[in-house]
């Protein structure tokens, strides 16, 4: 079954009976994104047809911010880029990106994934948030570990929404955040990547 099967987030909820919840984001606080990452997003912004395509959003906008936030924490994760993942023959598929663990075995080799992220593509967050909810179930699965916080994030490239599977309940962040607000989302990756962290199976 491919992630894209299910066209709601509460086809997934209902599905495989999981609580669902909005709180407010985690705490955490903004932080200075690095110079080139500004100047970076600014140049694109102003200068590139970024959304014309979902290719194009991707690689303009959504994995220069991913990738920013986390380097600082590459010696304990790992960035993917479109890496297949499978629970089941039903429930495999290709999420846009991924950060899992980083393996003891080499930087090809992926660990357990905490953080799935998705493009809203033509800005459905709705079908985003089905695709990204069934992502972050089957990681949850494939980890074998309820405890641990298991992220998601479904963007459009130029908004950012936040979410979290923790034993059976998923929560929707109420907060969302703008790439022109690029400090405030720095901070907000930065405190996902540490907190998926916490708990994780080494």
């Amino acid at each position: 079954m491919a992630f894209t099967t299910y066209k709601s987030l509460s086809e997934v909820i209902k599905k495989f009976k999981i609580k669902y919840v909005g709180e407010d984001f985690p705490v955490f606080e903004p932080n200075k994104a690095p110079e080139v990452l500004q100047d970076d997003i600014s140049f694109t912004l102003q200068n590139v047809a970024y959304d014309v395509s979902e290719p194009a959003i991707c690689e303009n906008l959504i994995y220069p911010v991913l990738k920013a936030a986390w380097r600082p924490f590459a010696n304990e994760l790992a960035l993917w880029s479109h890496q297949a993942i499978e629970f089941t023959e039903e429930l495999s598929g290709i999420p846009d990106y991924l950060i899992s663990r980083r393996s003891d075995l080499g930087k090809i080799v992926l660990d357990y994934p905490l953080l799935a992220v998705v493009e809203a593509k033509n800005d459905d967050f709705t079908g985003g948030w089905a695709q990204c909810g069934l992502e972050m179930y089957v990681i949850q699965q494939l980890n074998q570990n309820a405890d641990q916080r298991i992220f998601g994030i479904v963007s459009n490239g130029e908004t950012w929404e936040f979410a979290q599977l923790q034993q059976n309940t998923f929560t929707l962040f109420n907060q969302r955040f703008d790439i022109r607000e690029l400090n405030a989302l720095y901070g907000a990756l930065l405190s996902i990547c540490k907190l998926s962290l916490e708990k994780s199976r080494i």
